[in-house]
Formats: C-alpha cells, sequence, structure tokens
C-alpha cells in the first residue's frame, strides 16, 4: 500500500501547487517542484522514488509533451515561422551559448556544458502567456510572436535532445563518423514522421495511397470516429506512444516521439461525417490528464531530487547567480535584438519579448530529468544549480512584463 499512499500524497501536492498557482499567477511547475522538494526533505517521501511513482512519472513526460504538441495548431505554427524565426534563432542560440560558457568555467566538462546548454534553450510559453494574460496582453504582436518563437524553439531543442544526449552519455563518441551517424538518424527519424503526417494519416482515396492495402480504404479519420468518437483519445494516446516506442528505436528519448505525434495530428481529423466533432473533447480529456493529475507527478518527483544538503546549496550559490545573470543578460539581449532588426517591431515592443521570454518550463525540467536522473550526466550541483536558475528566472517573467508593461503601451498607443 506504499505505493497508493504516496500516490495519495503527491496528488495531495499537485491539488495545492494548483490553488497556490492560481492565488499568484504563477505556473504550477514552481509549486508542483517546491511541494516535491519540501515532502522529501520533511520526510514526507522518500529519497529513493518509489518504482511506482518512477513509471507514473515517466508516463507523465510522454503526456505533457504529446499534449504540448497536440494544442499547437499547425497551420497557425507555419503561417507565423517567417515573422518569428530570427527571434527563435537568437533567442535560443544566446542563452545556449550562454548557458554553456558559464557550466564550461565552473565543471571543465563539456557533457555537463552542452546538458546546460539545452536545459537553459526552450521558453516556457505557458508561463508567459499567464502573465501577458494577466496584463491584458494576451491578444497583442509580441505574444503571438514569443507563442510562435517558443515552439520552433521546442522542436528545435528536441532535436538537440536527440543528437547531443548520446554523446554527452558516452554512447558516441565526439567524431565526424558518429556525429554525422546520429544526425542521419534523426533526421531519418523526422522524415519518417512527416511521411506519417503527409501520407499514411490523411485519408485522400484520390491519391497514390488508395492502391495500398487497408490504409487506401481507411485513415485516420476513420479510427478517430469508430463507436462515434468515444475511443478517439485512446486512438491519439496510443499514437503517441507509438511514435514515442519509434523514436526510442531510433534512439531517442521517447517524449520527442510523443510532441511530434501531436504536432502532426490537425483539428480536420477529428470531424465526422455527421459534423460532429471530437476533437474538444479529445483535448480537453489530454490536456486533463496531461496537467492535472498524472503529468504533474513528474514535477512533483523531480522536486523531490532536490534533498537540501546546506553544503551544497551554499556552495551552488555563486554559479546559480552567474548562471542566472548569463542567461537573462544573453536571452532579452538576443530575443530583442531579433525582434527589432528581423520582425522589425520598435524597441520597446522588442525588449518585452525578451522579457516574455525569460522563463523555463517543461522542456527544460524533461532535460534535467533525462541528464540527472535517467543517465547520470550532471552532478547533484549542476542539478541544483540548474533548478534555481530556472525557478528564479520562471520568477522573472511576470515580474519583468509588469515593471515593463507603461513603457509598451505607450509605444503602441
Amino acid at each position: 500500500m506504499d505505493s497508493l499512499t504516496y500516490l495519495a500524497l503527491v496528488w495531495t501536492a499537485v491539488f495545492i501547487a494548483i490553488v497556490a498557482a492560481r492565488k499568484t499567477k504563477l505556473t504550477p511547475v514552481l509549486y508542483y517542484l517546491a511541494l516535491g522538494s519540501l515532502m522529501v526533505n520533511t520526510g514526507i517521501l522518500p529519497e529513493e522514488t518509489d518504482p511506482f511513482i518512477r513509471g507514473f512519472a515517466d508516463v507523465g513526460i510522454i503526456l505533457i509533451m504529446f499534449a504540448l504538441g497536440f494544442e499547437e495548431s499547425t497551420a497557425n505554427f507555419l503561417d507565423s515561422i517567417r515573422k518569428s524565426w530570427g527571434i527563435a534563432f537568437f533567442g535560443a542560440v544566446g542563452p545556449f551559448l550562454a548557458a554553456y560558457l558559464v557550466a564550461d568555467w565552473f565543471w571543465q566538462d563539456h557533457a555537463i556544458a552542452l546538458m546546460c546548454g539545452l536545459t537553459m534553450t526552450a521558453t516556457a510559453v505557458s508561463l508567459t502567456m499567464v502573465s501577458l494574460k494577466s496584463e491584458g496582453l494576451a491578444k497583442s504582436v509580441v505574444a503571438t510572436r514569443i507563442m510562435t518563437s517558443a515552439v520552433l524553439d521546442d522542436i528545435a531543442s528536441l532535436a538537440l535532445v536527440a543528437v547531443l544526449i548520446p554523446l554527452a552519455t558516452g554512447e558516441a563518441t565526439l567524431d565526424l563518423a558518429n556525429i554525422s551517424w546520429i544526425v542521419f538518424k534523426a533526421i531519418e527519424f523526422f522524415i519518417l514522421v512527416s511521411v506519417i503526417s503527409i501520407w499514411i494519416l490523411p485519408h485522400d482515396t484520390s491519391s497514390w495511397m488508395s492502391h495500398v492495402p487497408v490504409i487506401g480504404r481507411y485513415g485516420i479519420k476513420h479510427l478517430l470516429s469508430f463507436d462515434n468518437g468515444r475511443q478517439a483519445t485512446l486512438a491519439v494516446l496510443l499514437l503517441a506512444l507509438l511514435v514515442g516506442l519509434l523514436a526510442h528505436y531510433f534512439g531517442f528519448h521517447p517524449a520527442v516521439g510523443a510532441y511530434m505525434a501531436g504536432l502532426i495530428l490537425k483539428e480536420d481529423y477529428f470531424l465526422r461525417d455527421d459534423e460532429r466533432d471530437s476533437y474538444k473533447a479529445t483535448w480537453q480529456i489530454v490536456d486533463n490528464v496531461a496537467f492535472s493529475w498524472i503529468g504533474p507527478v513528474f514535477f512533483v518527483d523531480l522536486g523531490s531530487k532536490l534533498v537540501f544538503h546546506w553544503d551544497i546549496f551554499l556552495a551552488v550559490i555563486p554559479n546559480t547567480i552567474a548562471l542566472i545573470l548569463a542567461v537573462f543578460i544573453a536571452q532579452v539581449s538576443t530575443a530583442a535584438l531579433a525582434a527589432r532588426y528581423t520582425s522589425s517591431l520598435n524597441w520597446p515592443s522588442s525588449l518585452m519579448i525578451g522579457f516574455g521570454m525569460l522563463g523555463r518550463a517543461e522542456l527544460a525540467f524533461v532535460v534535467m530529468d533525462i541528464a540527472y536522473v535517467q543517465n547520470n550526466i550532471i552532478t547533484t550541483e549542476v542539478f541544483y544549480t540548474l533548478m534555481f536558475t530556472a525557478f528564479w528566472l520562471n520568477v522573472a517573467v511576470p515580474v519583468t512584463i509588469a515593471w515593463w508593461k507603461p513603457r509598451y503601451l505607450r509605444a503602441v498607443d
């Protein structure tokens, strides 16, 4: 019964975190991590994660990444790339290099430096959108640019996870042949997912696929409409798991495949002949499962790795301060410059985008879990540094947006 008791405690923490997040208008992720750490340091949860909870957390990673891809509109995403590519590219390269150089300076280990750079690359778009919404800016131009740039950064980060993790774990050596092989496998995987997206999922009887047995007669719409759409949720989650397993077959983390599975699903696939559609119902279930009761277990479990040893806590203070300052300056400056010169926005709007891209959330913590819990690439000191840095960067998002809002509004009025 211990496993079920631990699950009850974790879910209690999740509920408390959601209430606290609503009151403070911060992302629940911060509270999941904080409560996980609080419970392990007070002896409520064991330092060694229960296998059942760890399995729950692994499923949570896949569900979170699938949900993030599933809620993203592929059409809107593709339409906004032209205006946001510069912000995404330079706004990701800046913090990656900053974190890499700081980590390499402190720990003199290229694998650790790579993981630190990767952790600080992707933006916490959900935190930024909540902050912008609370300030009445959710429909602004800067919100659209940040959203698209963050999604581009997420996809690029997932590709880097696929390429860099084998190098960092020592499964592949740093030479041209091995790097080329890893890149080739990554490209092969993404091409295969694209083939699934373009030719296998859609059901178009006029195409050459109509001559293929079974697939030519039945498509994803038939699968999602089976039993009047009641099994649509099962179908999309099965797709997420299968593409996740495909990613694992290619040597990548299943979360990479789960995200891509969500991204290639379209709302049109849920429309049925009787004009009813199950998309909204399916999305609500997936969102609820990923962010309300299974996905949060992953963050609480990750927070429980922060066991407070005062010698470690005090030791990482200089590292944390240096990393926060480096990423803050690099993120704001590169994103703002890119917004100004590649999207032709004015300086107040450009700086608002820079402040809005400071947060680090889901994908950053997935990378930390892969690097620290699953593969032991980074040390305990590095893990503490990254966790504290991500926490304070997330706190900086609503603070800087609220502080900069008057200047931004004067410029756009």
